[in-house]
């Protein structure tokens, strides 16, 4: 499903369950693993559990929600910050529909922009795009979604950089634009082909799909789904290091000896924990090439908490071309003097934030907001970040798509393997997103069924 079908079908579930039917037969399977305990992996477990099917959940991590790691930054205020997922977007049905359900709160996070740019500050308002460039880029958009699969495939085969260059955009607008958009993937634009970032813009909600975020943090949505699928049936600190499959069921070995078996099983390990895994039948040679050439973002959130909330605006963030590269004011809607501005630094820029001590990330990360502020690194009290791209199991934040890589390679990870069935963001069409998850988790619960 390509993200305009989505879209347009998916404005029919107003709530999670609905638009998944039951899927009955007299060969259902009785028993499923699942692997991975991110919202994949706890929506296919959930589905899974309401449809009458024994399933069990085994997690290599000490905790549960992969990538969605909500992290109290100061026990006293109770500001909470988000170290993974942050966003829930407006086009995302699924994720608002599981809200609803399980009766969560979605909290606006939307923001407004300001930029420093070679040490100069434009407030909110006060930068923007050449007007001739602006039209252009939004008849692209809006012809983007009647291209033909052939115009489509035509675009994966060039970079999203060189793509803007050959479209006449400004150096100047072409310097923002990669800062900006760079940050949606993690990595340089320079890597992205054109058609994943058509296919990312030409849908997104006015605001790139930085719309909301859930109440008391993100985190919330992974109790709610362990509730109902019982903890009990969550396995964590164990790591798989064998699949073993033939006509009566899958046989799963985890790094402490454990073994497990079942009908079928649903994989939603990222790619780097996926490849450390022994399986046999072999995995086929077409999936493997697929799998090996994905590339993850290497991505540092650095939440910096401060004594005072200087910058005033509740809704600012900011892009700038210094280290840090994107702030923005995380503890929106938690009320109180402190605050935190989170850094969202990508690519090589995570790297060296990674390298560096918490002392010196708060003189660097201050240095940079100093066009703005002022000095204020004094009023920094701690830096807490997570290095997504040193993470033992993901390697990275999310799973990038480079040149030729969105058709046919995807579909290829996609693809069951007898009764191995995947799941992941990184098969999803919203990469980086926690609603992708949710999608391919739900896919995968139905092919299962089906099965």
């Amino acid at each position: 499903m390509n993200r305009r079908d989505f879209i347009k079908t998916s404005s029919l579930a107003t709530t999670g369950i609905l638009g998944f039917p039951a899927l009955l037969s007299a060969s259902r399977p009785q028993k499923v693993l699942v692997l991975g305990a991110g919202l994949a992996g706890l929506t296919a477990a959930y589905r899974l559990g309401q449809q009458g099917v024994e399933v069990s959940v085994l997690e290599a991590r000490s905790r549960i929600g992969g990538r969605v790691f909500t992290h109290t930054i100061d026990e006293g205020s109770g500001l909470k910050v988000e170290l993974g997922a942050e966003w829930v977007g407006e086009s995302h049905p699924k994720i608002k529909g599981y809200c609803a359900e399980f009766g969560l709160k979605l909290l606006n996070h939307q923001f407004d922009t300001g930029l420093i740019l070679n040490q100069k500050y434009a407030p909110i308002g006060q930068w923007q795009y050449e007007a001739e460039w602006l039209a252009k880029y939004e008849k692209l958009l809006t012809d983007f979604r009647s291209y033909s699969i052939k115009q489509q495939k035509d675009l994966d085969k060039i970079d999203w950089w060189r793509f803007l260059r050959k479209m006449g955009i400004s150096e100047s607008d072409l310097e923002i634009i990669e800062l900006f958009h760079s940050t949606d993937y993690g990595e340089s634009i320079r890597f992205v082909s054109a058609y994943s970032a058509l296919a990312e813009y030409a849908y997104s909600s006015p605001k790139d799909e930085m719309d909301y975020k859930i109440e008391g943090g993100n985190s919330e949505l992974v109790k709610a789904f362990v509730s109902r699928i019982g903890a009990e049936r969550i396995h964590t600190e164990h790591p798989v290091v064998s699949m073993a499959q033939d006509r009566a069921g899958v046989r799963v070995t985890c790094q402490n000896g454990s073994q497990w078996e079942a009908d079928y099983v649903i994989c939603t390990l990222p790619v780097s924990a996926l490849l450390q895994v022994h399986f046999s039948p072999a995995l086929p040679a077409k999936k493997l090439e697929a799998l090996d050439a994905l590339i993850y973002a290497r991505i540092i959130k650095t939440s910096l908490l401060f004594k005072e909330r200087f910058w005033g605006n509740e809704s600012l963030d900011l892009l700038t071309d210094g280290v840090g590269q994107y702030y923005f004011h995380t503890t929106k809607n938690q009320p109180g003097p402190k605050g935190c501005l989170t850094s969202y630094a990508i690519g090589d820029k995570a790297y060296v934030l990674s390298k560096m001590d918490e002392a010196h990330k708060i003189a660097v990360l201050c240095e940079t907001l100093e066009p703005a502020f002022g000095k204020v690194a004094h009023l920094a009290e701690k830096a807490v970040s997570y290095y997504w791209g040193a993470d033992a199991y993901t390697q990275g934040a999310y799973a990038i798509y480079t040149l030729n890589q969105s058709f046919d390679s995807k579909a290829e990870m996609a693809k069951p393997f007898q009764r191995i069935h995947f799941a992941g963001e990184h098969l999803a069409d919203w990469q980086g997103f926690m609603e992708g998850a949710i999608e391919t988790g739900e896919m995968a619960t139905q092919s299962v069924m089906k099965s």
